[in-house]
């Protein structure tokens, strides 16, 4: 194997294992930070050995069982809870030889769920629980988080460093939060992934319309998150959201990487395991019996859309109907703009106008250059053409996306033609 093989095959099994393995040394240690710097001194480890002892048979116990003795190592210099780390001792004793079965065949779902809850805590801000997750929980370094992100990467890192300073200065445990608390930490957990999803889904800035290295991740910690909470109606709705979403991919953009509208894709290229995914995880948090929250009624919404083989066969009256639903769930103006759309669709443009100049004076909406997009799809439709080619420009002037702008520039300049 060349060395920069190697190093992929390194790279790629510590993307699968990381999380695992920062969650049981934070359990050990309770500090996330040091958790991290732990499981990095064993990665730095295997880094050295792995290219003349070769990669071992059982990676991920390899490096757990390297940074379990590292944590050890730490506790003991630190002369902390003699009586726990005597037993950890006793358990990973070098002189015996170690059971890399035993080591996999450990349940690391409760310490993976602690980690999630530690790391979207809310004493963190929005940007700095995203940083933090995507650090360690999906293993990413700080140059892909900030290139995913297109911000510095000395911005990501000092992020993250804050995080931790924080996390640990506010004491906070890490645990799964008490029943009391439980609804609004996994909302503050689903909110990060979710955040995460949509920058992937449709970049808020750049030059690229989607992200789908960020996607992955979201997915990719939502679907762990919902075999260590499978009770959980509302992780199963955002799991069912993204799978479903994420099935368009192929379809977003055309050839030369231009947007495509979702009446305009070629549903022959939509990912129909995605969809069938999506599709059982919606019935899973169906099957909870708890009424349907926010993400589960938006993958409701979504599944409307994957069932229809052709635009035209779009049940928006259903749509619509589910929209009602999730502006009384979660009313929103955002809620409200797509609840407009879908009325629109359902029962024509004007239906549709009426609600969005209702949302003009809204203040969260005034920067927001769907507002104006939609309205001068509304316009145009109902042949005001004119007004319509003004709204185009006015969302091409706010979307901080450049293939966005080309797209709502050029609907402009087709209302100008016609």
């Amino acid at each position: 194997m060349t060395d920069s093989a190697l190093h992929r095959t390194i790279d790629a099994i510590w993307r699968i294992e990381s999380a695992k393995i920062i969650a049981c040394l934070a359990r050990m240690v309770r500090d996330v930070g040091l958790a991290e710097d732990l499981a990095q001194d064993a990665l730095l480890i295997a880094i050295e050995r792995w290219p003349s002892d070769g990669i071992p048979e059982k990676p991920g116990a390899w490096l757990m069982t390297t940074a379990k003795r590292r944590a050890l190592d730490l506790l003991r210099r630190n002369k902390l809870r003699e009586q726990k780390y005597e037993a950890i001792g006793r358990e990973m004793d070098t002189r015996h030889d170690v059971d890399f079965d035993a080591v996999l065949e450990e349940d690391f779902g409760d310490d993976l769920l602690r980690l999630i809850f530690t790391t979207c805590h809310p004493v963190l801000s929005t940007e700095a629980r995203v940083a933090l997750t995507l650090r360690l929980l999906g293993g990413l370094t700080t140059e892909e988080i900030a290139r995913a992100y297109l911000v510095a990467e000395a911005t990501v890192a000092q992020r993250i460093v804050r995080a931790k300073r924080t996390l640990a200065e506010a004491r906070v445990p890490f645990e799964v939060p008490p029943k009391a608390e439980m609804a609004s930490r996994l909302s503050s957990v689903l909110e990060v992934i979710y955040l995460m999803f949509n920058e992937g889904y449709s970049a808020s800035s750049g030059a690229s319309w989607i992200r789908p290295m960020l996607c992955e991740e979201a997915l990719r910690l939502g679907r762990i998150l919902a075999e260590i909470a499978p009770g959980e109606s509302e992780v199963h709705g955002l799991v069912a959201l993204m799978e479903i979403q994420a099935s368009r991919f192929k379809a977003r953009v055309n050839a030369k990487g231009e947007p495509v509208l979702l009446l305009d894709q070629n549903r022959a290229l939509w990912d129909h395991l995605l969809i069938r995914r999506g599709l059982a995880a919606l019935d899973r948090a169906q099957q909870t019996g708890r009424p349907l929250g926010p993400y589960a009624l938006q993958a409701a919404i979504a599944a409307c859309h994957a069932r229809a083989r052709t635009a035209a066969e779009t049940d928006w009256v259903r749509i619509s109907a589910l929209y009602d639903a999730l502006s009384r769930a979660a009313p929103s103006p955002i809620v409200e703009l797509n609840r407009a759309v879908a009325l629109s669709m359902a029962f024509g443009p004007a239906v549709g106008l009426e609600i969005v100049d209702q949302l003009l004076s809204e203040p969260s909406l005034q920067r927001y250059h769907l507002l104006p997009s939609v309205r001068g799809d509304f316009l145009m439709k109902l042949g005001r053409k004119p007004e319509a080619c003004l709204e185009f420009q006015r969302a091409a002037s706010l979307t901080q996306n450049v293939r966005e702008r080309e797209l709502l520039l050029k609907r402009a300049a087709e209302c100008a033609e016609e």
